[in-house]
């Protein structure tokens, strides 16, 4: 059994080498399972999936019930994990460390950290709070005996606020706060995943399906590291299984069932 140094080296060594590598979300342990079976090298928690498996929506998880989810998860293959964090489920930059602190006891080796502020005050932080709160969760890392890679957000993008600018600005300075990998998600092409990697010096993460049609090739010489693909595995399962009702239901057919992966194949994955 690996220990949780040694994850947390070999996912800091993945950032650092040519190209980029992707890092699937799984929503829970058998989906963890299946993708560390299928040979990926690290995983991501997905707040979103996460909270739809228990039948809620995204942000209305509570910390204690995600750092569960994350201690889970990371038992559970002997890949590094790192984890949506949301906004550390804190406003205040004091009590952001503490969420950095439980999850790392939890078993991560990784976490990120949101300039959004959630429901009820759907808003994006203003810029020098949101670089304190960088900041806090930045020195909670490195008080850690391990290398912990933390991950900072603009969540600009994602919130209606479609100022690129703005965004580059805030990454650049929780690049100098202390965050180890950037992300803006909500980049919709390559030449703004260029724009914005180009402005940066440590790694940047990419919300991959938004850039319509690009690939792993193109999104590391576009200047991307690490390739996330957020809830949309999650949502992929959930899209198979509305088609198999709507057939069910609406046509009385079971032709969904003619190709689906079989026992074995399910076996052998969940076996590794």
């Amino acid at each position: 059994m690996a220990t949780q140094r040694e994850k947390a080296e070999r996912f800091v060594a993945l950032h650092k080498r040519e190209g980029a590598f992707v890092i699937p979300n799984p929503w829970d342990i058998g989906s963890a399972r299946l993708l560390a079976g299928f040979g990926f090298e690290a995983l991501a928690t997905t707040s979103a999936g996460f909270a739809n498996s228990l039948g809620r929506l995204d942000g209305q998880m509570t910390r204690d019930e995600v750092i569960e989810h994350c201690r889970q998860l990371s038992a559970a293959t002997e890949l590094p994990v790192s984890a949506d964090l949301e906004n550390c489920f804190a406003d205040d930059p004091a009590e952001v460390g503490e969420t950095i602190l439980l999850g790392a006891r939890a078993g991560l080796v990784g976490g990120s950290i949101e300039d959004y502020g959630g429901e009820p005050s759907n808003r994006v932080y203003d810029f020098n709070l949101a670089v304190e709160r960088v900041h806090a969760a930045a020195e909670a890392a490195r008080a850690l005996d391990f290398p912990f890679t933390l991950t900072a957000r603009a969540e600009n993008l994602l919130h209606g606020k479609n100022d690129l600018d703005d965004t580059v600005r805030r990454l650049q300075a929780f690049e100098a706060a202390g965050a180890d990998v950037l992300y803006a998600p909500g980049l919709t092409t390559l030449d703004e995943v260029r724009l914005v990697a180009s402005a940066l010096t440590k790694p940047l993460n990419v919300l991959a399906p938004l850039v319509k049609g690009a690939t792993v090739a193109e999104l590391a010489d576009a200047g991307a590291t690490r390739l996330s693909v957020g809830g949309a595995l999650a949502r992929a399962a959930v899209t198979a299984l509305l088609r198999a009702c709507a057939e069910m239901r609406e046509a009385g057919g079971f032709a969904w069932s003619s190709d689906l992966v079989s026992s074995a194949d399910v076996k052998k994955l969940l076996s590794v």
